[in-house]
């Protein structure tokens, strides 16, 4: 069976990472790398925060490249699509088929991409879709990932958490009404350990801040 080239969505947090390992036990795929939007600016990631120095440890103990998308601040939407255009005919012309997004159950999120692959000859996937997300946090902790609380929203979320790992211990306090995977944004994570890296990515954990109405636990390389 020939085998398809495909390009992973990556964010840096649990999400992307235990689609990762999900990927890897598919034989019909061939990586070609981890795709990150950052903050050309401030050189973090975008949305969760994340120092670039990080992505990149998590890029090496994962074993694939890292295609950045570099986003202006602010990023009015019409930048964003054109950096994603600009990604895609890259990709297209490295021979890759397929990209896989670890969304989890928003239909618009998932309506957005598809429409933004039709017809570029890249056709989008989504491993983890319509998966039960507290079973699947609790799959992702006993299967060895490790994360961290790296961003998230102090309407929904206890400000305290911000710098707590991602365990059984976070998923039993988590207010009612909150997602167990945080997936409509109540909070975001840093993954670094599992079974899809090589070795761990050693962080320490340094001062909160508040920016844009979210609070950021800044990680530091360990």
């Amino acid at each position: 069976m020939s085998m398809s080239r495909l390009l992973v969505s990556w964010s840096s947090g649990k999400d992307s990472a235990w689609m990762l390992h999900r990927l890897r036990q598919d034989s019909q795929w061939q990586l070609a790398g981890l795709v990150s939007t950052v903050n050309a600016r401030r050189e973090r990631v975008a949305m969760h925060g994340v120092r670039e120095t990080l992505l990149e440890r998590q890029a090496r103990a994962a074993g694939l490249p890292v295609w950045r998308v570099p986003l202006p601040e602010p990023c009015p939407n019409r930048e964003y699509e054109r950096a994603m255009g600009e990604l895609v005919d890259r990709a297209v012309a490295a021979g890759v088929t397929h990209m896989a997004f670890g969304d989890l159950y928003l239909e618009d999120v998932r309506q957005y991409r598809e429409n933004q692959l039709a017809g570029t000859g890249i056709e989008p996937v989504f491993p983890l879709w319509g998966a039960d997300t507290a079973q699947l946090a609790r799959e992702m902790i006993a299967g060895g990932l490790e994360a961290t609380i790296v961003c998230l929203d102090p309407a929904r979320m206890p400000p305290g958490t911000a710098g707590r790992p991602f365990d059984g211990a976070f998923l039993a306090a988590l207010p009612a009404g909150v997602d167990p995977c945080g997936e409509n944004g109540e909070f975001h994570t840093f993954c670094h350990a599992g079974p899809m890296f090589r070795e761990p990515v050693a962080v320490e954990t340094g001062r909160t801040v508040q920016r844009d109405g979210f609070l950021f636990a800044d990680l530091l390389p360990g």
